[in-house]
C-alpha cells in the first residue's frame, strides 16, 4: 500500500517505521526544513526517538503535492495546532474519496472542532477517520506490543485501515465512534495534565487513581453528551489511553502537570517540555464545550484555573475534595 505520513514528529515517524515493516510504501512530509534535513541525513529522529533508525525504504520529502499525489492512505501526524493548515495547504491535491486517518489528539480552540471535523471541513472531498489508543511512540517505534482503535464512517474503510496499520505488535480495533474516539483521545489530555499536577504535589496512588477514575467520568459525560457511545469510553481510547498518559514518563501532558505541580508556571512547563502540550491546547476549549452542553467537569475547570487564573495547584485539589456530598452515579436507584 502506498501510504504518506503529513507530520515528522515522534508519533508519525513510528508508525511511518512501522508501516515500512508491514511492508507498504512509506513517504514521511514535513513542512520544518530542519526536520528534513535532520531525517535525511542521520535517518534518524534525533530529537524524539534517538536511536530508532528508518528504513531505507522511506521517502523522505517536503513537497506537499507530490507527497499526496499517488497515496492510497494519507495519515495526519501533525500535532493538532497545525491540523487546519495542513488541511487547508493540501486540500487542492487531494481527490475525491481519498482514505485519511487523523492520528493526533486534540480540540480546536476557537471553533470548539475535533481534529477530524476540521479536516472535513477543509477537505470535504476525503474519508476521514481517526486512530487512537494508549500508544506512546517511543515504544510502538521499537515494537512494544500496543493496541489501538479506529473509528470510521463505514465499516469498509475502517477494516482498511486495520489491515494496512495491524501486525504481530500492533493490533488495531474498530468502531464507528468517531465521536467518542476523538473525544477521549483529546479530553484524557487535560486529566493527564492533572495527575502530574498531583505527583508535582507529592500524593501518591490513591489521589491518581481517584483522578483517573472521576476523569473518565468527565470525558464520558462530554463525549456521550456530543453524541459519542458510552461503551467507547470503558474502551481504549477512553480509559485505556488516559491510564497510559495519567501514568507515563513518556507523556508530555502529565510532564508539564508534573512541573506546575512543583511550582513552574504554565509557560514555564511548555519551554521546558520543548514539544506541543496537547492538553494545554486543548483545556479552554473543553472547558467550553462542557458549558456548551451543559456538563459538570470539575476536574477540567479546576486545571483551567490552574493554567490560565494563577490558582495554586493545591488549593484547586483542596477545593476539589471539599465540593458538595453526592452520589457517584446519581441515575442509580436506591
Amino acid at each position: 500500500m502506498r501510504v504518506t505520513f503529513l507530520g515528522a514528529g515522534s508519533w508519525g515517524t513510528a508508525l511511518a517505521i512501522m508501516l515500512a515493516k508491514n511492508h507498504h510504501e512509506v513517504t514521511l512530509w514535513s513542512a520544518v526544513e530542519s526536520e528534513i534535513d535532520m531525517l535525511k541525513t542521520y535517518r534518524e529522529h534525533k530529537n524524539r526517538l534517538p536511536g530508532v533508525k528508518l528504513p531505507d525504504t522511506i521517502h523522505i520529502t517536503d513537497n506537499l503535492e507530490k507527497s499526496v499525489k499517488h497515496a492510497e492512505l494519507i495519515v495526519f501526524s501533525v500535532a493538532s495546532p497545525f491540523v487546519r493548515s495542513t488541511a487547508k495547504n493540501v486540500a487542492p491535491f487531494i481527490k475525491d474519496g481519498q482514505k485519511i486517518v487523523n492520528v493526533a489528539k486534540g480540540i480546536e480552540d476557537n471553533t470548539l472542532l475535533t481534529l477530524v471535523q476540521i479536516i472535513e471541513e477543509e477537505i470535504p472531498q476525503a474519508d476521514v477517520s481517526v486512530l487512537s489508543g494508549p500508544s506512546h511512540a517511543e515504544e510502538v517505534s521499537i515494537g512494544m506490543p500496543t493496541t489501538v482503535v479506529v473509528g470510521s464512517k463505514t465499516k469498509e474503510t475502517a477494516i482498511f485501515i486495520q489491515d494496512v496499520f495491524m501486525n504481530d505488535r500492533f493490533r488495531v480495533y474498530i468502531s464507528p465512534d468517531i465521536t467518542g474516539i476523538e473525544l477521549g483521545g483529546a479530553v484524557k489530555n487535560v486529566i493527564a495534565l492533572a495527575a502530574g499536577v498531583i505527583d508535582g504535589l507529592g500524593f501518591q496512588d490513591n489521589t491518581k487513581a481517584a483522578l483517573i477514575t472521576r476523569g473518565i467520568t468527565e470525558i464520558s459525560r462530554l463525549g456521550v453528551a456530543m453524541g459519542g457511545k458510552a461503551e467507547t469510553f470503558s474502551g481504549l481510547s477512553g480509559i485505556g489511553d488516559l491510564i497510559v498518559t495519567c501514568t507515563s514518563n513518556h507523556s508530555r501532558n502529565h510532564n508539564a502537570g508534573y512541573l506546575i505541580g512543583k511550582g513552574k508556571t504554565m509557560e514555564e512547563a511548555m519551554k521546558e517540555i520543548n514539544q506541543v502540550v496537547e492538553g494545554i491546547n486543548s483545556a479552554k476549549a473543553t472547558l467550553d464545550l462542557a458549558k456548551k452542553y451543559d456538563v459538570s467537569m470539575p476536574i477540567v475547570e479546576s486545571i483551567n484555573e490552574i493554567l490560565f487564573e494563577g490558582k495554586k495547584a493545591d488549593v484547586a485539589l483542596n477545593e476539589l475534595l471539599q465540593r458538595d456530598k453526592t452520589e457517584e452515579y446519581p441515575d442509580l436507584s436506591w
